[in-house]
């Protein structure tokens, strides 16, 4: 039995299902719970509107539901989903991009758990390959080879994707802009840096 509050409303958690991370939390009553799990989009409350709201109603960044869990004392509900796009209305994956460090609150500008977190996903591959080797793995290959035989793929790639962006096929660039983006993240994982180090430098750049 769901206990909502005195007001009929019950805290929501948003999850990314692939990643693990929180994107965001809003409040449910009765009726967006129901409508929730009856559409399968996560469907809030709004306390200022007084009004349901279906995330991505309008930004089209709906959050696809896949499992929904409750707490111990049945009164928080955790909603895992697959976001179509950033969950917060600053454009970031997550509301949660504020991060307090030295006695301050820091602007991450994380991309964690939206559709760019396939790029954490991938890193988080590499990173469990590193620790966890498996045969054949190619992977595996460039970590047994060391970091100059994956600067050679970087290096080669990126000359790659020079080609491809003088050419006018856009499936050809896309596909090589992958391949150099995966051989990046090799590179980062044998140098130990990790995405959000590159986000952090990118968001210093910005502001």
């Amino acid at each position: 039995m769901i206990k909502f509050d005195e007001k009929g409303l019950i805290p929501a958690i948003v999850q990314d299902a692939d990643t693990g991370a929180v994107l965001m939390m809003a409040y449910m009553n009765e009726q967006a719970f129901q409508k929730t799990v009856e559409t399968g989009k996560a469907t809030f409350y709004s306390r200022s509107r007084n009004a349901l709201w279906t995330k991505g109603e309008t930004s089209g960044n709906f959050l696809n539901v896949v499992n929904i869990a409750i707490d111990c004392d049945m009164d928080t509900i955790l909603i895992q989903a697959n976001p179509e796009g950033p969950a917060c209305h600053t454009e970031n994956a997550t509301c949660f991009y504020r991060q307090y460090k030295d006695g301050s609150w820091t602007d991450t500008g994380s991309m964690t758990g939206t559709k760019s977190s396939i790029l954490q996903r991938v890193y988080d591959v590499i990173k469990d390959r590193q620790e966890n080797p498996v045969e054949g793995s190619y992977t595996n290959y460039l970590f047994n080879k060391g970091i100059d035989k994956t600067l050679k793929k970087v290096g080669e790639e990126a000359a790659e994707v020079i080609i491809a962006a003088k050419n006018p096929d856009k499936s050809e660039l896309s596909y090589e802009v992958a391949d150099l983006l995966y051989h990046l993240s090799v590179m980062l994982v044998q140098r130990e840096l990790t995405l959000e180090d590159i986000y952090e430098e990118l968001n210093k750049r910005y502001k």
